[in-house]
């Protein structure tokens, strides 16, 4: 999984038995800063995006190669023993109002890389019926973490963060909530010349501007009912800039990004998910311990956990997401859950490059 943050592959070794997933071994290869600056131009508008982005798709597939590799040599495990991999690729276009998402690497480069199965595009299928195509999760998450009588919420805060209701007798629903980590990253990049804000400390540091965060929450995706998903193709540091005023001090407006990722959050939860008991956090976010104090806050007296305490590590849920989602392929199930993502019904998601 390489997702909205950019920071880098998450590789995960993932054994499914029935319905039990046990992550056996992890991987984390980031990504260097010039692959990172061309992921993020291609987000935009510019010249030449189609070769742009295939030359990219083919360098991404090469990383992920190596993150197999890598991923397989710590585990001693033969490649004869993995039945597929499950890729997301890197999303560098989400537009299911135009009937469309692009998620680039090129599946059948890293078949041949690996000598392995791999399924790819998983979004699209859900897009063509009807649905968002995103998230995708919250079907691996009602798998490997729902409850017979405690309602739980599966929070994943990535460069966007989205939810899981696991509620104990009813439908499960997801969606995004909004920013995560990436108004946050883009900020303190743009300031700092650093990836992220290490356990929020920035943020920390000043305080919450009220005529801006107000400012901010009053965007339509924010008040809009589920399902809906969103990513960079809204918020990007150019949406964040057209509404700073040049007197704002730059670590208040870290804090306030804090502020907007939490309240949107909290929010969500209270309107959505009104008898969840859990909440267990994965996901790059769940390291800033300014943001997880301020969840707890707003959400007290709920109980707020790592997805850790029930057997995924926070950085590895999204990968191992997409591990059973690539089964879900191969058996030829669905992946989708209709009741999150919108779709006209279940679909079988993902396409297959046999090894």
């Amino acid at each position: 999984m390489s997702g909205t943050s950019l920071d880098g592959v998450d590789a995960v070794l993932l054994a499914i038995n029935g319905t039990a997933c046990k992550v056996e071994h992890i991987h984390f290869l980031p990504y260097d800063n010039a692959l990172r600056e061309e992921l993020l131009e291609l987000h935009g508008v510019g010249s030449n995006e189609l070769e742009r982005a295939a030359l990219i798709g083919n360098k991404l597939s090469h990383i992920y190669a190596e993150a197999v590799r890598r991923l397989l040599e710590k585990s001693a495990i033969s490649r004869s023993n993995i039945i597929a991999i499950g890729c997301h690729g890197q999303t560098i276009r989400h537009r299911p109002e135009a009937g469309f998402t692009l998620q680039i690497f090129n599946p059948a480069l890293l078949a041949e890389l690996t000598g392995m199965t791999v399924i790819a595009d998983f979004r699209s299928r859900d897009i063509a019926a009807g649905g968002q195509g995103a998230p995708l999760v919250p079907a691996f998450h009602q798998a490997a973490f729902s409850h017979s009588s405690i309602s739980r919420v599966l929070l994943n805060i990535g460069g966007i963060a989205n939810l899981s209701y696991l509620p104990a007798n009813a439908e499960v629903t997801g969606f995004d909530t909004g920013p995560g980590n990436m108004l946050m990253d883009a900020w303190i990049s743009h300031c700092m010349q650093q990836a992220y804000d290490k356990n929020g400390s920035w943020a920390a540091s000043g305080k919450v501007i009220l005529p801006l965060l107000e400012k901010m929450l009053s965007e339509a995706f924010f008040s809009a009912a589920p399902p809906k998903s969103t990513g960079r193709d809204l918020f990007d540091l150019k949406w964040l800039q057209s509404h700073l005023r040049p007197d704002y001090r730059p670590e208040d407006i870290q804090r306030t990004l804090l502020e907007l990722t939490a309240h949107s959050i909290a929010s969500a939860i209270k309107q959505y998910c009104q008898d969840a008991e859990e909440i267990y956090v994965c996901g790059g976010g769940a390291y800033n311990l300014c943001l997880l104090t301020r969840l707890r806050e707003l959400l007290h007296p709920v109980k707020i956990e790592l997805s850790d305490v029930l057997g995924i590590a926070v950085n590895s849920v999204e990968a191992a997401a997409f591990a059973w989602l690539a089964q879900q392929s191969m058996l030829r199930k669905p992946g989708n859950l209709p009741a999150v993502t919108g779709a006209n019904g279940p679909r079988i998601l993902g396409a297959i490059y046999a090894s």
